[in-house]
Parts: structure tokens; C-alpha cells; sequence
């Protein structure tokens, strides 16, 4: 048996080596697997993305689920955006995440100091609430009584939904 072991070691530590190389590699991305990490807010672009450093590697795009704040370019754009960067901005967060979208960011809910961003800025008027499909999404209570109470975007008249300025304008981050 002893001569079975002397022969397998060289397999055992090769195979040893690779997971110890892989495990090392993976720590560098690990907030992109696991569903939940902390990182730094070292970026915020919109009312609904932000950037968030987990150590000395890239920041992460982050985009907030359940809301959908204005396009930077639309009404309540640039409010919704300095609400946001002054609530994380350099702060440290909680990223829950859930995937990825089609431009490549994190799908994430967000936390500071155990408190919803995405709650907090729809409650304030600085987003929507984000539908899902036919079902209302996570934060309609708050929007309602956003609307209600004629906070930020809701004390325009008649304030347009990102997703129906996005259809008119399109994004205000094209690519010229």
C-alpha cells in the first residue's frame, strides 16, 4: 500500500498545486460568485449604477435591482445621481448579487449599513420602482407613497418612466 502512496504523490501534489492556483484565482473574483460581498462605492454613474472595489483588483459595475432611475440626460436625471453618489460614495456597501445584464454589470441589491439604497431611493422619489413582468416589483408601497407625497420625481406633473424615454431619446450613453 505505501508503494501505491509513493507513486500517486506526484498526481496528488500536481492536482494539490492546480486547486491551490485556482483557488488563488478565484479569490481575485470571488464577489462575482458569491451571492453576497463588500466592496467600496468608488464610482457612481446614475440614480441606479454605481462602481464597487472589493480589493486591490478593478471596481465592479453594480446595477441596482428593483428600481429605475432617469437617464442622466432626462428630468431628475442629474438629482437622482447626486442623491445616490451622496449616499455611497466612498462608502463601504453590501452587494447581494443576482447576475449580470446584458452590458456586463453585477445585477445587485445594495446595502449600507444593513439599509436598502434601492428602498431609500425609490421612497425618496429618486427612482421607480422596477416592474416585473405583470407583478409589481419589490418597492411599489414605497413609490406610492412617494407619488402620494409629491417627492422628487413625482413633484413634476407628469413625470416620464425611464423605460418611455429610453423609447423615445434612447440611452444618454451611446456611443457617438
Amino acid at each position: 500500500m505505501a508503494s501505491d502512496t509513493c507513486t500517486q504523490w506526484p498526481r496528488l501534489a500536481a492536482s494539490l498545486a492546480w486547486l491551490a492556483a485556482l483557488g488563488v484565482s478565484l479569490m481575485g473574483c470571488a464577489h462575482a460568485q458569491a451571492p453576497s460581498w463588500v466592496g467600496v462605492v468608488v464610482h457612481v454613474t446614475d440614480g441606479d449604477t454605481v462602481y464597487v472595489r472589493a480589493g486591490p483588483g478593478p471596481a465592479v459595475a453594480v446595477r441596482l435591482l428593483g428600481l429605475d432611475a432617469p437617464e442622466i440626460c432626462q428630468a431628475g436625471g442629474l438629482a437622482s445621481r447626486d442623491v445616490l453618489r451622496e449616499w455611497v460614495l466612498h462608502q463601504s456597501v453590501t452587494v447581494e448579487g443576482r447576475g449580470q445584464d446584458s452590458y456586463g454589470r453585477e445585477l445587485a441589491w445594495l446595502y449600507v449599513q444593513g439599509q436598502d439604497v434601492g428602498r431609500a431611493m425609490v421612497a425618496q422619489g429618486h427612482a421607480w420602482a422596477d416592474r416585473q413582468g405583470q407583478q409589481e416589483g419589490p418597492y411599489a408601497q414605497e413609490q406610492r407613497q412617494a407619488r402620494l407625497e409629491k417627492l422628487g420625481l413625482f413633484a413634476q406633473a407628469q413625470p416620464e418612466t425611464p423605460r418611455d424615454f429610453r423609447r423615445r431619446h434612447g440611452s444618454c450613453h451611446r456611443v457617438p
